[in-house]
């Protein structure tokens, strides 16, 4: 395993670094002030901000950086891993700029792997372009979607058409009116193995019968400048047999296909949250002075500081192995480095943050320093493509698993 960068890599990660400190960061205030202005809270895409950087990084070479192949970049997931740890310093406005936000960009690699090229021209190239937005349902608040074979939305065959009954929830960006597009898990055939039960279709959101029941909050945000998260109810709604994605019974495979890079990217994001809450707790306890002294000489800050270091180089090297080996051996080959990913980053970052808002005292809890909002969003990943609980199950069940063949080897040999 080699993780230094190269040429391309490093050439990109300047790049993008410049972009960051020309355009987003001194953006960030200018977008709050128009974000706020706005007359629809939710259209939060057509903040003239925003759009000046989408055109400015699309001149600059750094649009779909997420996408390998030939409809994105092309760039492999050790190659982008540094690049989207960059655009998580700025989570709610650099990935947006560079259209390498979530979950636009799982629905474009599932449109990508799976679509016709009627799809395809009708919904991955607006999306590709950044014309439009689009959401991912499959969470559903009557069952444990933890278990996606729970999922219980009816897509019954009519004719020509395809007929959709279900409640979801927590459904990303869906507030937004430039989600133009949902992708809608649901049961095709409940009597069919349980893994081959469901499939996924293309739902235009002004469908009749598609009705927003409500907003969704987390820990008191709106998450406006996500798109918000909506509570759905499908009522007959009706859509074109060929809006369906692959075949009847694929819903599930394509759901892990589109799951597991869609965790990688999370956690790159999230590295980048961290490193800057560890630069925003130095500034801070080398700048407040308390009981005659700055608080950055207090024994316990130090020590968040170094422990702080270490948890986020620990990760990272671990993002860096499990995007390398997605590289070389595939998903499935990386399946346990994904899994064990996904349980460590929530929990480390969050950590971090704590602590970084700690250091800040009632300043971390405001809304004057990203540290409380970067908390909520770091809090929700741990359940976000599946919860820790899920994961961790299934990473003992395989190390029991291959625990279990190694020895039965070694038995063989030795009786």
């Amino acid at each position: 395993m080699d993780f230094a960068y190269d040429t391309t890599t490093q050439e990109l990660r300047e790049k993008l670094q410049t972009f960051m400190d020309e355009k987003i960061y001194p953006a960030e205030a200018i977008f709050e002030e128009q974000f706020q202005a706005l007359k629809n809270p939710w259209a939060w895409t057509r903040v003239p901000v925003l759009e000046e950087l989408k055109v400015e990084a699309r001149a600059r070479g750094l649009w779909n950086l997420f996408l390998p192949g030939e409809h994105g970049a092309g760039f492999t997931n050790l190659q982008y891993a540094p690049l989207a740890e960059i655009t998580g310093r700025s989570g709610h406005l650099a990935p947006a700029a560079l259209n390498c936000s979530a979950p636009d960009t799982g629905n474009m690699e599932v449109l990508a792997m799976f679509g016709t090229e009627e799809q395809k021209l009708r919904w991955l190239e607006p999306l590709l372009a950044g014309e439009i937005r689009s959401s991912f349902a499959m969470t559903e608040p009557d069952v444990a979607s933890s278990d996606a074979t729970n999922i219980s939305t009816r897509i019954e065959r009519d004719g020509d058409d395809y007929v959709i009954n279900g409640r979801k929830w927590w459904i990303t960006g869906a507030m937004n009116p430039d989600a133009k597009i949902l992708i809608v898990m649901g049961k095709t055939d409940p009597s069919a193995d349980r893994h081959r039960q469901q499939s996924q279709i293309l739902v235009p959101r002004d469908t009749p019968g598609v009705v927003i029941k409500r907003h969704m909050q987390v820990f008191g945000y709106d998450d406006r400048d996500h798109g918000g998260h909506a509570e759905l109810e499908f009522t007959d709604v009706r859509v074109p047999a060929t809006n369906l994605i692959g075949g009847e019974g694929d819903g599930f495979a394509i759901a892990q296909a589109r799951l597991g890079p869609g965790r990688i990217h999370h956690c790159m994001r999230s590295i980048g949250v961290a490193e800057r809450a560890i630069e925003l707790m130095c500034d801070r306890a080398s700048d407040r002075v308390a009981f005659g002294k700055p608080i950055a000489e207090q024994g316990v800050v130090r020590d968040w500081i170094a422990e702080s270091r270490v948890r986020v180089e620990q990760l990272r090297l671990l993002v860096l192995k499990t995007a390398w080996l997605m590289d070389t051996v595939g998903n499935e080959g990386a399946h346990t480095e994904i899994q064990a990913i996904k349980i460590a980053t929530p929990k480390a970052v969050e950590w971090i943050l704590d602590k970084a808002i700690q250091v800040h005292g009632a300043g971390g809890l405001s809304q004057d320093f990203p540290l409380a909002s970067a908390f909520a969003g770091i809090r929700t990943l741990r359940f976000a493509d599946g919860p820790d609980e899920v994961h961790k199950n299934a990473l003992a069940r395989n190390e029991l698993k291959r625990r279990a063949a190694v020895r039965r080897a070694s038995w063989v040999l030795s009786s």
